[in-house]
This record gives structure tokens, C-alpha cells and sequence, in this order.
């Protein structure tokens, strides 16, 4: 359900054209398919070694190993002049005792010159030459700089997914429970009140994606001391906004209630429901955000101990007083809050101890230029959850009115389309822990001018995604029936209206991965205007249009045909918007890499 951007034309491999140095000419929905970022600086010649930018070929780099005069990727065996941190395998040669290792750190024997060799050590590259043996500045000593993408994305993809997949599971614990046990009118009405958790997550987006990815790309300019004022900050504002939030809801709950959709049927389930929920909105803010916070210190596993924490007692205690002591729609939202409290609890006492850089009092005033810089750099995920709530309330709506002029009524579509939303979240939720995995990676090394790992990241992501969307897709299409009796019985029209929905609403399932990914991508880079409007092309440019027009014309099933559509063009978009980035980053890789010739020369 979470969803998801522009950029010039790259004069070293322009859209379709070979690469500098000989390489293959391949597109950018190649690589899409691949997985594998273009690089107009690798994999070119014999000899290369297929490293990440900052290894060039002979063509570039210079002439090979005995040609009369020095190859730019440093000095071969025996020449006179001063080591530039040792050429990577196969280019020019090395210096004796070099091991040939790629970016991340100078080889062993750099600090002082190779046995053999005068002139002035150098002890590795200085901060900014990161194309010329090391990565820049803080990049140095940070593994986000020099660990393998792919382990760096294991450690923080896989707790991500499970946060995210803990939070989907709140709801869905919620509405199994009232589902056998109050019926069709239960998950209604938590249908009704998800707008409110919507909106609460929009929040913990803003500060908590915000704050992580300013601290992130902090860090990797090396500002240590301006990092933690991003955390500190966040956590306040965080605190600030849940409180209001909730007494907000408490004070006007009914007509936000009819607003969102509810029915004189299910507006008694509602209130109990929210009633209690709202109570615990600050909690739901900050366990949501902590999420990112811990993560961006390095500390992935917490967040992952913290969800699943929460996520274990709230399913026990759901158990316990929707079951065993029948308390209904109050008994679940009451075991969601405690759950969420016990996240919180973790939170806290983690933030106390902060690893990377210490939290102290001073960090956690807030300051407008830092709370403006933070609500810039997560604006876009805000916008995208603010958008999903907006589109929440409408559906709701046009279910309610168009399921009154049909065969289904007006809440037996509200009741399936929200069942049927929270499985899709399980699928989005990976996505999107997916993506947000990839953050840290992202913009530690934008920051730090790695452009290619920034790329390497992005299409491991996406390849991913790939194959848990089209596994999804394939289960939507084969057992949608299966799924929706996994949550409670119901009539015929029940089960037709949810098959419908099911294989014609979700039918872009499969495509879907590219927006949210897409969409974090910008963020994490900091480019938060382009993460914004593509977080809003599916759910308010394309899908609210059409929520609004198609019925019009085919009634409830305009509705449902809505939908598929604005997937596709999302998608669309989507594509477009990430093959103009990487166009600009390949132009920066070729600038970055001649600036450092001319440094070097």
C-alpha cells in the first residue's frame, strides 16, 4: 500500500549508446531486468577487474604495464615517482607487497613507498579521491562505504522487512481475531479507523526517514557533530505530534468517524475500536520512527527485537482478551497499544545509549532549521501515507455510496476491499522494508560521491522486489477466496465482491515495486522534491481521478478498475524518473574521475 522523479542526459553513456571505453551498449530497462547498474567505467578492456567505479580500464586509465610513460592507474613495478595508492589488479600493474584489494581501504604496504621504489609516500589517497584507490573522507573507516552491497543489505534489509512486516501484522492480528469473533461489521469498522494509523505513520515517516537519512548523510561528509542534533530532534517533534494527534481524534472522533466512511452499522465498532487505539498514538508514532532511528545508528537487529517484541504481545494479548475474556473491538485495540508500548520502551532505552554518536540534552531542543531540513528529507514518505489515508477515506466513501446501488450493499465491500488492503500490506511491507533497507547504503554513499554503490544498491532492491511482487501476484490470482475465508466467514456476495477485488484491483501487483523503491531511492539521496512527486503520482495524481471518474460511468467496478491502472502509470513514471537519476550520476562518475586525473597529473 505504501507507494512511491528527472535528471539530464549523461555525456559519458547516454540512453542506448555504448559506454566509454568500448563497453556494451545496453538500456536502462536492461539493467532493470538484470539487475545490475551500468557503469561507463568498468568491466571495459581486457584485464579489468570488474571493481566498483574507481578501477579504470587501460583505454581510460592510461596506456598498459611498459609503455613509455606512467599509466594513469599508477606506476608499474620499478618505476620512479611517487605511489598513488596502488592500481588495482590487471591495470598498469602493482607496487611489490600490494594485495590488489578493491575500494574500501588502502592495501596492506601503502604508508610508506614498495620495496624498490623512492619518492615520497603518500599512505593512500587523500579525502575526495575516492575514484583513485579509497573512498572520501569519512568514508574511510564506514563499512556503508566499503562493505559488500550485498551483505550490507542483508544486514539491513532483512530486520527492515520484519519491522515493517511486524507493523502490517498489528493490523492484521487486529482484524483475525474480530473477524471470528465479531463478524464482517468488525473489520468494517477497522477499516473505518485505519485513516487514523495512517496519518500517525505519516508522522513517524517525516521525522523518523527524515532524521535517519540527515544523520546518514551526516555522516558521511563527516559531520559528526551536527548528526545527532537530526536524532535528538526527531524524537522530540516525534513525542510532540503523537500527543496532539491523539487528543485531536478523542475531541472529534465521531464526525472524523462519518468522514472516514462509517455506517450507522458500523459506527458503534468504530468507536469502541478508536476510542482506545487513539490513546496510544504517540506510542504508535515513536516505535514506528524509533524503527529508523536505531537503524541508521547500525543497529538494525534492535529494530527488529522491538517489532517483534510488540508484535508477540500484542498477538497473546489479542488471544487473551478478545477470546478468552470477550471484550470485542476494545479488547483488541487495548492488546495493539500495549504492544506498541512495549516497542516504545525499547526504543527509549536503546536511544539512552546511542552507539555511533552520543544523545545528549542539548540534542533534543528542537531547532527550526533542523526540524525544516528533517520534514525536507522525509516529506516524501509523509506525503506518500497522507495520500494512502486520503485515499483510504475516498474509497470508503465510493464503496459505501456505489455498494448501496448494487447487488452488494454498503458494507460488505468496505468490509472485504479492507481485508483485502491489509493482506497487500504484508506484500508492500516487505517492499517497502526493502527499500528502506537500502537508505543508509544510499545515502552514506551519494554523500560520499560512491556513486556506484548508490547504483548497485538500487537494482539489487528492485531485482528482489521483482520476485516477491510476482510471487504475490500469482497467489492474489489462484486463491483469493482462501484468503478472505482466512479471516472470517461471510455471504456469496461477500466472496464475490472480494474475488473481484482481488484479481482485477491487485492485478499490477507484480509492477509495483518500482514506485516505493524508486521513491525512497530520492530520499535517501536527498532529493526529496522528486521522492515526493513520485510518492504522489499513484495514489493522487492517477488513482483519486480516477476513483472519482470511472464509477461514473461503471459504477462499482470503476472503482475496482481504478486501481490497475494508476499502478501501471505509476510505474511508468517510476522508470522514467530513476533512468534520468542514473544518467546524472554516470555524467558525475566520468567529472569525478577526470577532476582526480588533474589532482593527480
Amino acid at each position: 500500500m505504501e507507494n512511491m522523479r528527472y535528471g539530464g542526459q549523461s555525456a559519458a553513456s547516454g540512453s542506448g549508446n555504448s559506454s566509454s571505453g568500448g563497453g556494451s551498449s545496453r538500456s536502462f530497462m536492461d539493467d532493470l531486468i538484470i539487475g545490475v547498474p551500468r557503469n561507463s567505467m568498468k568491466n571495459v578492456g581486457q584485464g579489468m577487474s570488474g571493481r566498483d567505479v574507481g578501477a579504470p580500464s587501460q583505454e581510460i586509465g592510461g596506456p598498459p604495464q611498459g609503455a613509455g610513460e606512467r599509466p594513469m592507474g599508477g606506476p608499474p613495478q620499478g618505476m620512479d615517482g611517487r605511489p598513488m595508492g596502488g592500481p588495482p589488479p590487471g591495470v598498469g600493474g602493482s607496487p611489490q607487497g600490494m594485495d590488489g584489494r578493491s575500494m574500501g581501504g588502502p592495501p596492506p604496504g601503502v604508508g610508506g613507498p614498495p620495496q624498490g621504489m623512492s619518492g615520497r609516500p603518500m599512505g593512500g589517497p587523500p579525502p575526495g579521491a575516492g575514484a583513485m584507490g579509497g573512498p572520501p573522507g569519512g568514508a574511510m573507516g564506514n563499512p556503508l562505504g566499503s562493505a559488500p552491497v550485498g551483505a550490507l543489505m542483508k544486514k539491513f534489509a532483512i530486520p527492515s522487512i520484519i519491522g515493517m512486516l511486524v507493523g502490517a501484522l498489528y493490523n492484521m492480528v487486529d482484524q483475525l481475531f474480530i473477524g471470528h469473533s465479531v463478524g464482517p461489521l468488525g473489520n468494517a469498522a477497522t477499516s473505518i479507523a485505519f485513516p487514523f494509523t495512517t496519518i500517525c505513520m505519516s508522522v513517524a515517516l517525516l521525522f523518523g526517514i527524515g532524521g535517519a537519512s540527515c544523520f546518514n548523510l551526516s555522516l558521511g561528509r563527516g559531520d559528526k557533530e551536527k548528526a545527532p542534533y537530526f536524532i535528538g530532534n526527531s524524537l522530540s517533534v516525534l513525542t510532540i505530534f503523537g500527543v496532539v494527534i491523539s487528543v485531536l481524534t478523542l475531541i472529534f472522533m465521531n464526525p472524523l468517524l462519518k468522514a472516514f466512511g462509517a455506517s450507522e452499522a458500523i459506527m458503534p465498532y468504530a468507536k469502541d475500536y478508536v476510542s482506545v487505539t487513539a490513546v496510544g498514538f504517540p506510542l504508535l508514532i515513536l516505535s514506528t520512527a524509533g524503527g529508523h532511528i536505531l537503524r541508521a545508528d547500525g543497529s538494525p537487529h534492535m529494530t527488529m527485537i522491538s517489532s517483534i517484541t510488540g508484535a508477540v504481545v500484542n498477538t497473546v494479548l489479542d488471544a487473551v482478551f478478545v477470546f478468552g475474556l470477550q471484550w470485542g473491538m476494545k479488547g483488541a485495540a487495548a492488546a495493539t497499544v500495549i504492544g506498541q508500548g512495549v516497542s516504545t520502551a525499547i526504543v527509549i532505552i536503546y536511544c539512552l545509549n546511542y552507539k555511533t554518536v552520543p544523545l545528549g540534552r542539548e540534542h533534543l531542543a528542537p531547532s527550526l532549521s533542523v526540524v525544516q531540513r528533517i520534514a525536507s528529507i522525509g516529506m516524501a514518505s509523509c506525503f506518500n501515507q497522507l495520500a494512502i489515508a486520503i485515499v483510504q477515506i475516498v474509497m470508503n466513501n465510493s464503496l459505501r455510496h456505489y455498494g448501496t446501488l448494487s447487488q452488494y450493499g454498503p458494507d460488505e465491500p468496505i468490509a472485504c476491499a479492507g481485508i483485502i488492503m491489509k493482506v497487500n500490506m504484508i506484500v508492500f511491507s516487505i517492499i517497502i522494508g526493502l527499500s528502506q533497507g537500502t537508505q543508509p547504503i544510499e545515502s552514506f554513499n551519494y554523500g560520499a560521491k560512491n556513486y556506484d554503490r548508490v547504483k548497485t544498491a538500487y537494482f539489487m532492491a528492485i531485482k528482489i522486489g521483482a520476485v516477491i511482487s510476482i510471487t504475490a501476484f500469482i497467489l492474489f490470482q489462484l486463491f483469493p477466496r482462501q484468503i478472505l475465508s482466512f479471516f472470517g466467514k461471510g455471504s456469496e456476495s461477500y466472496y464475490e465482491f472480494g474475488v473481484l477485488f482481488f484479481r482485477v484491483f491487485m492485478f499490477f501487483t507484480w509492477f509495483n515495486c518500482l514506485q516505493p523503491i524508486t521513491s525512497t531511492f530520492f530520499t535517501s539521496i536527498g532529493k526529496s522534491v522528486k521522492g515526493m512527486f513520485l510518492s504522489l503520482t499513484r495514489q493522487i495524481i492517477f488513482f483519486i481521478p480516477l476513483l472519482i471518474i470511472l464509477p461514473l460511468a461503471f459504477g462499482i467496478n470503476g472503482i475496482v478498475i481504478a486501481g490497475p491502472v494508476a499502478d501501471l502509470l505509476a510505474g511508468i513514471i517510476a522508470v522514467a524518473m530513476a533512468k534520468g537519476e542514473f544518467n546524472q550520476m554516470d555524467q558525475l562518475e566520468v567529472e569525478k574521475y577526470l577532476g582526480s586525473l588533474v589532482k593527480y597529473d
